[in-house]
């Protein structure tokens, strides 16, 4: 190393304060980073459910043919509304108990956080399992032919499961971190993230729920 270089680093070392604060020093980097994730899904989910509806509008709205009115499901092909409107209600249900653990949390309550996040965890599992059952029930092909709407409808719900999966994982990371003394009133960055993904999974599910599900 030259002499040039080793003054060069000794004079950026010299820049930064002796007793700077670890945590300072990188403030709140999980949940920026969280931030800028839940950015991301959002333009994903809104340029997945904007080709779902453009392309459904440009069926119902096409030519007849044969003599008919085109429609946007084929025969044997729809959307049960009880699974879905349970599958809401419950994930709304979930953003309940996903905010007691972060108060939980707050509190230094890690046996109330556990048991709010299990739930939280618990309440994601159903909505998987209602939605499951709906494509049961749908009657929807990949491979439908001319008619895309069982692709799309795939691509939209099947990639909010997905979602869904993705941050219970994270959840459940935070919750062993939380357990594990990480997290409490001190610092609750990491479950505060967790949550700003849940109600962002929620409120992309509420958009699902009625531009899919409930307008058809």
């Amino acid at each position: 190393m030259s002499t040039a270089t080793a003054a060069h680093d000794e004079a950026a070392y010299d820049l930064v304060p002796d007793d700077l604060d670890a945590a300072a020093a990188r403030p709140r980097v999980t949940l920026v980073g969280t931030a800028l994730a839940g950015s991301a899904i959002i333009v994903a989910f809104a340029a997945l459910i904007g080709i779902y509806l453009r392309v459904r509008h440009g069926v119902i709205t096409g030519p007849a043919v044969d003599g008919e009115a085109p429609v946007w499901f084929a025969d044997g092909q729809t959307i049960p509304l009880t699974p879905a409107n349970v599958a809401m209600a419950t994930m709304l249900l979930s953003c309940v108990s996903m905010q007691w653990a972060v108060d939980s949390v707050k509190h230094d309550d890690r046996k109330g956080a556990f048991f709010a996040m299990a739930m939280t965890l618990l309440f994601g599992g159903a909505v998987i399992n209602a939605t499951s059952f709906l494509y049961t029930q749908s009657g929807f092909s990949i491979s439908g032919g001319s008619n895309p709407a069982g692709l799309l409808f795939y691509a939209v719900t099947g990639s909010h499961l997905a979602l869904i999966a993705g941050a219970m994982l994270f959840a459940a990371i935070m919750t062993v971190r939380t357990l594990g003394g990480e997290y409490g009133s001190h610092d609750r960055e990491g479950i505060v993230a967790a949550s700003l993904i849940w109600y962002l999974t929620t409120g992309i599910m509420l958009v699902i729920w009625y531009a899919v599900y409930v307008t058809k």
